[in-house]
């Protein structure tokens, strides 16, 4: 968008009553990932209730954006994020399928300047998503862009996906990973009016037995909260990520070891990626969104740059 886009209000989101925290500090950035919290300061959602005519926003903490008389939509630097900015900020992404909701979020529709069309963004709520904890925290590469071929693993209902979908646009493709069979339903119900979804209601410790649904992908997004998740990640990698392939799992340390401290489970899954030729490049604590849980971003099978 070569403009920033002006709007008034959105449909009515829920009520924003968390506060943001200390955002935490990338890798990056040349500092131990884990070792205190970095990242500015700022209070993350508006409090209030969302001005406009409302359906209704999700449960929880779900910092719905308070609507103002005017609101700017700016590109993000990572590609297919857009921030809005009004008496609130909030991390949103361009609806794929306009006029729909998928958990409650707030929508903001968008005149564009340039072809007089209307355009709708969904608010991403990172108390609800480690993705999007991910990229409000400051991760310094998003490997996830439009276009991208992406395999993610714990899909749960479909949450993050649909962010996901939105982010690779019409030209990308999200294979969607989700064991629970209940959770694969409301899935695959929203596989429906997403063309760029694909569901997958199948265990993923057994890649296997999908490998005829999964061509080869840019990027595995993981967050199946299991204690053997490295080796979740590692066995899809080497099945369907490209070579020089970008990886993204999400670590509760809670999950892996609940007797060990959150930093030693951190490096020990680390240790446990290196030795499957999954090379991590950055990693980010998701304080305050979501407790004790860390994201590693790596590289898988990277090749050596000829001088």
């Amino acid at each position: 968008m070569s403009s920033p886009a002006f709007f008034r209000g959105g449909h009515g989101g829920s009520r924003g009553n968390s506060r943001g925290g200390r955002g935490g500090k990338s890798a990056a950035q040349g500092e131990s990932p884990f070792r205190g919290k970095g990242g500015g300061r700022g209070r993350g959602s508006g409090r209030g209730r969302s001005s406009g005519r409302g359906r209704g926003g999700g449960r929880g903490n779900t910092g719905g954006m308070k609507g103002g008389s005017k609101v700017v939509i700016l590109p993000h630097r990572h590609e297919g994020v857009f921030m809005a900015k009004g008496r609130s900020d909030a991390l949103v992404t361009r609806n794929m399928v306009p006029g729909i909701s998928i958990y409650g979020e707030k929508r903001i529709e968008v005149m564009d300047p340039e072809t007089n069309e209307k355009i709708e963004y969904r608010v991403w709520n990172p108390f609800r998503s480690k993705l999007g904890a991910t990229i409000i925290g400051g991760v310094a590469n998003m490997p996830i862009k439009p276009g991208s071929k992406v395999l993610y693993l714990g899909a749960a209902n479909g949450t993050t996906v649909s962010h996901v979908s939105d982010m690779v646009g019409p030209n990308g493709c999200v294979y969607a990973v989700e064991f629970s069979y209940r959770s694969g339903r409301d899935l695959t119900d929203m596989a429906k009016r997403r063309p760029n979804i694909v569901p997958i209601v199948e265990d993923a410790r057994t890649p296997q037995k999908y490998r005829m649904l999964v061509p080869m992908v840019d990027v595995i997004f993981s967050d199946v909260a299991q204690p053997d998740q490295a080796r979740i990640v590692s066995l899809n990698a080497h099945l369907f990520l490209k070579t020089n392939g970008y990886f993204i799992i999400s670590i509760k340390a809670s999950c892996v070891d609940s007797t060990a401290k959150p930093e030693a489970v951190f490096a020990s899954e680390v240790d446990k990626l290196r030795a499957e030729k999954c090379k991590p490049k950055e990693q980010l604590t998701l304080e305050p969104y979501h407790r004790d849980h860390a994201v590693v971003i790596g590289v898988y099978r990277q090749l050596k740059k000829k001088e």
